[in-house]
Formats: structure tokens, sequence, C-alpha cells
């Protein structure tokens, strides 16, 4: 395993100029990669069970994922989508997990610690890249400009509560190559309801907010999908997203009336830094 460190900008930066001498992997061949990464043993069965939920190949194929690109995650956790891009990467693109600082708390550091020991196997997932991720350090997640693709997953909501919405998409436009693109996935806010702090609305976010946000920082949006939409999902759960599986916060309390329900209502949208 191998932390990003500032000190590699000049070396990601050269292998970058490299792929981008050669013709850009198809379509076809980034839906071979992920083929591969979602059927690999590498995939927890836990997370495996998630897939119709959150239908990882057509998400990223609608991301302009390849395999030959410079990938970063924001906030990858404990590695649902790590499972996937890392392997789909290896030997072509690079992986970069921009994680949530680790000075910021014990249980971060830790948090931090056991994603490393995790994905450590470059064998399976590449060498991927680890860097931090918090306020006042977030460009420095990736050199600039060194960026195909950012993604963020179900992470809008923290960011907006927490006041860190507007630094963070700097931050992705920051590090995103001219014509990279930004893709985003976040639980679905209804339209005609109030503007609140993320943790306010239960966990969703309105897609208004978040695409003033991107475009605020000079991002134009190039699509929307349904990819991930619920109609069964009305955003006014007793304790939010999170009364909704996997987290199920009442437990057994009306359990198979939420599992019936499914996953969250998503918004899956997809930003492009202009080329020039």
């Amino acid at each position: 395993m191998r932390t990003f460190l500032m000190g590699a900008a000049a070396a990601l930066a050269l292998a970058g100029a490299a792929l981008q001498a050669q013709p850009r992997a198809t379509e076809a061949e980034a839906a071979a990669a992920l083929d591969a990464a979602i059927a690999g043993p590498q995939r927890s069965d836990e997370n495996r069970a998630r897939d119709r939920y959150r239908h990882p190949k057509e998400t990223l194929l609608f991301f302009n994922f390849r395999p030959d690109m410079t990938v970063v995650e924001i906030g990858p956790a404990g590695g649902w989508y790590t499972e996937i891009l890392a392997p789909a990467l290896k030997g072509r693109g690079q992986y970069i997990a921009a994680f949530n600082n680790p000075n910021a708390s014990p249980a971060a550091a830790k948090a931090k610690e056991e994603f490393i020991g995790k994905f450590s196997d470059p064998a399976v997932f590449g060498n991927i890249m680890v860097s931090n991720f918090g306020p006042g350090i977030m460009a420095s997640m990736a050199a600039p400009g060194s960026a195909d693709l950012v993604v963020t997953f179900r992470a809008m909501h923290g960011l907006i509560g927490r006041n860190q919405a507007e630094e963070a998409f700097r931050a992705f436009y920051t590090v995103l190559k001219p014509g990279g693109y930004l893709g985003i996935e976040q639980h679905r806010q209804k339209e005609d309801r109030p503007n609140l702090p993320g943790a306010m609305q239960g966990g969703y976010v309105k897609e208004s907010q978040v695409i003033a946000l991107a475009e605020a920082a000079g991002f134009r949006l190039v699509g929307r999908s349904e990819i991930n939409a619920n109609p069964k999902d009305t955003a006014d759960w007793p304790d939010g997203v999170w009364t909704l599986p996997p987290t199920l916060a009442l437990k057994d309390k009306d359990r198979e009336k939420y599992m019936a329900i499914g996953e969250s209502d998503r918004m899956t949208l997809l930003f492009q830094k202009p080329a020039s």
C-alpha cells in the first residue's frame, strides 16, 4: 500500500500525460473491467447483496468510468465501491481514496488504518493511493489537474450539514483535469420541502441544492439518471434515511415494511469541468 504524498504529484502528472498520449479505453472495455470486478471474490457477500439497490456497473458507466482513468473517491468509508473500483483500475489506471482526515479524531485514524489494511494486496487492488480529506485540506486529496473522474456516494448531506460543501466542490474542480467528470449519488429530498442542513433533512438533499453548489464551483451539469431511483421512498421517515435498509435504525420495528421499501431514492448526477 502506498500512501498519497504531495511529493508524488510530479510522478502522477507524468503518468497522466502518458495515459493521455494513448487512446482512451472504450466503454466496452470499461464494462468488461467492471463485470470482472463486480463478480470478483474480493467482494464481501454483504456488499454484493446490495448490488440490486446500488447498481454499481450502470452507475459507473453513467459516470463515464474507464479502466485507464485516475479516479478519486471521496470518503470511501468501509470500501463498498473500493472493492469494485480498485480492481477495475488495477494495472491501467489509478484509484485514490480521499479518506476522512485521520487527525480529526482517534476513531477517524483507526478507520483509515483499517481501510489501508483491508485494501493492501496489490495483486487484487493494485497500488491504491490514500489521501486525507477534510476542512482546510480538501484540495490536497490529489495533484491539481490530475484526476479524470471524482466520485462521491451518499456524502452530500454530511458536507452540507457541516458547512463544508462549498470547499469540497472547489476542491473537486481543482483536482480534475479540464474536461474531467464529477459523479454524485445522493439520497434525494423532495423539491417542495425546505432547504435544511443535511442531518435535519434526515440525510436527504434536494437535487437543486447539489446542482447549485456544483455550478457555483464552475461545473456544468451534463447528465441526470434515474438508475438509483426508488419511488417507494417518501423521504420522511422517523429516523431519516437511516430508517431504511441497510441501517434499519428502528431495528425490528416495522422491519418488513422498510425492507419492502428498500434502500433510499437517490439522485445520480454527472457534472463536467469545462475543457477550457
